[in-house]
């Protein structure tokens, strides 16, 4: 970003516009409208009682219009606009700024920069709901431009024009922009303004480091909830559950009591199963505080005991907290009940909240395709991907990976091959989509096809994509292939070291390949602690060799480091069964006996 604040001396005051409060325009107009501005017979008496007393109309004209802009009643906004003009109030600046408001809020950002365009005299107020205007329509660069003209025409600034314009540098991702801004509120005394201090906070969490942030939150000689909060929610967009929990528990400490904001973004940090008890803790403080009845907290309660990988019992008891069923809290019932794999639960909510006339958005409809995944309900895949083209939503990325990813589950590969070959852009999750469909159904080959086909495309490789390619090479037997992958990993500095199941595969490839030996230096060279899925590949191919020795001496291992998993006990009595020792295995069944461990039933859907 070049924009370049200037340096000349800037008149920085704040203005307070004086408002004049109505005495002779009748008090039961006054009040019934403000409350319900939808009466259809409000212009009809505006004009009337407007006639009778001229001095009070502007008043009442800039406070409905101010209503209608805070309710986004653009149609009834319209109808006083052209009251306005009739009355002949079109030059005043009160008016007009209240109009300026009104359309940008309503999104209608022509008919705004029409109005603030013809307004003889502009007021401070003006120009921040222009710049607002541009900000909520997406266009930061704009409204940066007009913040510019405003310092050059030696505006009287607001600590609203600040905030709003740090609001355009975050979504610029223009740190040294709003580094230039905070110079400026350092000359003008708006720092610790709460409003500019919350917007130079969320400016430096976005567009510099959460630590910066931080560091200029510890500045701050005052701090009110909102300021807490904001914080609060940079450690949560920088998924640092912890560090919220710590600063939401400072807070207390300094006698302010959290809002429902706060609670909403610190539960919004919580995104894996080890913050499953921060969440149940934060929920009993919500409890304590009786916010649970607020709607936004519940379905964020939803939403986070579903990401935290929570048990359906307790996700149920969340669930029949939510008290107003609109699309967000479906959406967010549904995604939680696709995240927990209850595919089941997903689709009745689905079909109930489509009986009751709910409109789907993009993100229902990539959950729920998740969920047919899942549970491999191809017929309710197709009748979603029909919902898909009937709503529009085919060139939505999401919708479209998720598709990728729904005909994979399910077997049906062509289709998905089909899916991803009509999207213009593919990102990583498109990719791996469709080489995790490939390697799930032993097209190994296609696998490996399809990877090299993503790497050329510039698109780096994640864990994930690995993991998939690793699988389709263990498959199909590429040893030398596999291996080439797991090095050319492991050497990327930009990914994380590889995981167990990484590991898991490299084994399954070795033994695959008769190469047991090998496979147990492997295993013993690790830098992690082998897991079950590690110790159950070599077993498993040992099994299939008929090496006895090192399946003996890897399944002893594995009952020593998990004696509570039953699949242990069974895999060491198999394989010392094959290897004619049955008395050793009566002894390994008996030892799982007296210990307690029952093998779980299995289940078919047939």
């Amino acid at each position: 970003m070049s924009l370049r604040i200037p340096t000349f001396h800037l008149r920085c005051t704040l203005q307070n516009t004086s408002k004049t409060t109505s005495q002779t325009f009748p008090r039961a107009f006054l009040t019934t409208h403000l409350q319900n501005p939808l009466d259809p017979n409000l212009l009809a008496q505006l004009h009337q009682h407007g006639s009778e007393d001229s001095e009070q109309t502007p008043y009442i004209l800039n406070k409905l219009i101010s209503v209608c802009a805070k309710s986004r009643f653009l149609h009834l906004g319209i109808q006083l606009h052209s009251a306005v003009i009739r009355m002949g109030f079109r030059s005043n600046v009160y008016i007009n700024s209240a109009l300026v408001d009104l359309y940008g809020k309503c999104g209608v950002i022509s008919s705004c920069q029409r109005v603030f365009d013809e307004m003889p005299d502009r007021n401070v107020v003006a120009w921040n709901s222009l710049m607002s205007a541009y900000i909520h329509t997406q266009y930061p660069e704009i409204a940066v431009g007009l913040f510019l003209e405003m310092l050059k025409g030696e505006m009287v600034l607001s600590p609203i024009s600040v905030s709003t314009v740090l609001v355009g540098c975050v979504q610029l991702e223009a740190g040294e922009l709003g580094a230039q801004v905070h110079g400026f509120c350092l000359k003008a005394g708006f720092c610790f303004h709460v409003v500019v201090g919350t917007g130079l906070i969320d400016m430096y969490s976005k567009c510099w480091s959460i630590d910066a942030s931080r560091r200029f939150f510890d500045e701050m000689p005052e701090k009110n909830v909102v300021t807490w909060t904001s914080l609060v929610t940079g450690y949560a967009q920088n998924q640092q559950p912890f560090e919220a929990m710590i600063l939401v528990r400072e807070m207390s400490r300094s006698g302010l009591k959290s809002s429902d904001v706060t609670y909403t973004s610190l539960l919004s940090s919580f995104h894996s199963q080890y913050d499953l008890d921060h969440c149940k803790q934060v929920h009993c403080c919500i409890s304590k505080e009786g916010l649970e009845s607020n709607s936004y907290v519940a379905v964020t309660l939803v939403t986070a005991y579903a990401k935290c990988s929570s048990s359906l019992e307790d996700f149920y008891r969340v669930c029949s907290g939510v008290t107003i069923w609109d699309q967000v809290a479906w959406s967010a019932v549904i995604t939680g009940f696709s995240n927990l794999e209850d595919g089941h639960d997903a689709l009745m909510c689905f079909s109930k909240m489509r009986q009751e006339g709910i409109t789907v958005d993009f993100f229902t409809i990539t959950s729920i395709l998740r969920a047919t995944g899942t549970i491999s309900a191809l017929e309710v895949g197709k009748q979603v991907h029909c919902l898909v083209l009937k709503t529009g939503y085919t060139s939505n990325v999401y919708v479209q990976n998720a598709l990728v990813s729904m005909y994979a589950r399910c077997g049906k590969i062509s289709i998905a091959r089909e899916v991803f070959l009509s999207m213009r852009k593919h990102d990583l999750i498109s990719w791996n989509a469709l080489i995790s469909g490939f390697s799930h159904h032993g097209y190994g080959r296609e696998a490996v096809e399809m990877f090299e086909q993503m790497r050329r495309t510039g698109i780096k490789p994640d864990l994930t994509t690995f993991l998939a390619v690793l699988s389709g090479c263990s498959h199909v037997g590429l040893l030398d292939k596999g291996l080439q992958y797991f090095e050319l990993m492991k050497s990327d500095d930009a990914l994380q070291p590889p995981k167990l199941e990484h590991y898991a595969c490299i084994v399954d490839l070795y033994g695959r390949a008769g190469y047991l030996h090998e496979a147990e230096a492997f295993i013993n060279n690790m830098p992690l602690d082998p897991g079950p899925q590690v110790l159950k590949a070599l077993i498993s191919a040992c099994q299939v060799h008929g090496n006895t020795e090192i399946a003996v001496r890897s399944a002893r291992k594995l009952v020593e480091l998990y004696p509570s998993d039953p699949a242990t006990y069974i895999l060491l009595a198999n394989v010392l069964a094959n290897g004619g020792y049955w008395d050793d295995a009566a002894g390994v069944r008996k030892l799982m006996f007296d210990r307690g461990v029952r093998k779980k039933p299995g289940s078919s859907w047939i």
